[in-house]
């Protein structure tokens, strides 16, 4: 064991040591995880493609899903190149497709779900609960909460868009930070009323309900469909980055903000950002739900290039989801 975790205490040793413990069993299952069919299909590895989309698919769609994949590969040999960095901003499509996918992943962060989780603790002492120990349980239950709402989204994001999602999900995601800036504005105005603290706590457990349902995995399921097949790896690749960056900077930063402004002036920028992002979703990110990857690489082109491509019906469609 390395010196400086000699020195943490025996309990907060176990909590280091049981955070491993997800990471393994992600481990263990990705060791079952199966290769994906189109990049056997690139590789010349079909008969392992096909014994995989068959466990999928039944016969009616396997026929279906073997000849798209036929399609795509031939498609794909035709206009294979080695496509850089430098290439996603030279095509005026691609440039369309990144901003939306790349804003997407900055302002989940910098509508401050990290902040939340990293901070949930101290921002429960912030609002008034001294005790170490309520503060943590808080916290937890909150987690919690985050975990139960990404799993409800698994199912909201087919049957209620990726488009509605994200804005129903901010829609809420501002009165919850609304709400957490009055309580806070509340608690610094000298009132020792322990109202304030349970509003504080209930403004946390709102934005975690609204947050993790919608703008937890639409970002990271619409960047999967925007892009074409040659851009798909890389610009998957920047998003990511983005988002990192993203959750770098609100995290460094929160704190300081808030000492600096205070903790409700923070909520109500973190409010002003929310509102950015709902304007941003409604003007740049297509809805994607039910369109296949051309018909959403026609989206871009009608959106870049205007109504010589004849996507009108497609972009209506896109939109109305």
């Amino acid at each position: 064991m390395v010196p400086w975790l000699l020195m943490v205490p025996g309990t907060w040793r176990w909590m280091l040591g049981v955070s491993g413990v997800p990471a393994v069993v992600q481990f263990c299952i990705m060791l079952c995880l199966p290769e994906s069919p189109r990049w056997l299909f690139m590789k010349n590895d079909k008969a392992k493609a096909i014994a995989i989309l068959s466990k999928i698919y039944d016969i009616a769609r396997l026929e279906d899903e073997i000849e798209n994949l036929s399609v795509a590969e031939e498609e794909e040999r035709q206009k294979r190149n080695d496509v850089k960095i430098s290439d996603v901003f030279k095509s005026k499509e691609i440039r369309l497709a990144f901003l939306a996918g790349a804003g997407l992943q900055a302002f989940q962060q910098f509508t401050g779900i990290n902040t939340v989780m990293y901070y949930s603790p101290t921002i429960v002492q912030m609002a008034g609960f001294r005790s170490n120990q309520l503060a943590l349980l808080l916290s937890l239950i909150v987690a919690a909460m985050n975990a139960a709402g990404t799993v409800l989204g698994i199912y909201l994001i087919d049957h209620f868009g990726r488009k509605k999602l994200a804005l129903s999900s901010l829609t809420g995601v501002i009165a919850s930070l609304v709400v957490l800036a009055g309580a806070f504005f509340g608690k610094s105005s000298g009132s020792s009323n322990e109202l304030f603290g349970w509003i504080a706590v209930l403004g946390l457990a709102l934005y975690i309900a609204f947050f993790s349902p919608g703008m937890g995995p639409v970002p990271w399921t619409v960047n999967s469909e925007i892009y074409p097949e040659q851009y798909r790896g890389i610009c998957g690749g920047m998003s990511a980055t983005v988002n990192w960056i993203s959750n770098l900077i609100v995290a460094e930063t929160f704190l300081s903000v808030a000492e600096a402004v205070g903790t409700g002036w923070t909520f109500v920028i973190l409010a002003c950002i929310a509102v950015l992002a709902f304007v941003f979703v409604i003007v740049y990110v297509p809805e994607t739900v039910g369109l296949t990857f051309v018909e959403v690489e026609q989206i871009w082109k009608e959106r870049a290039w205007g109504s010589g491509y004849n996507t009108e019906s497609l972009l209506e469609r896109g939109n109305d989801n």
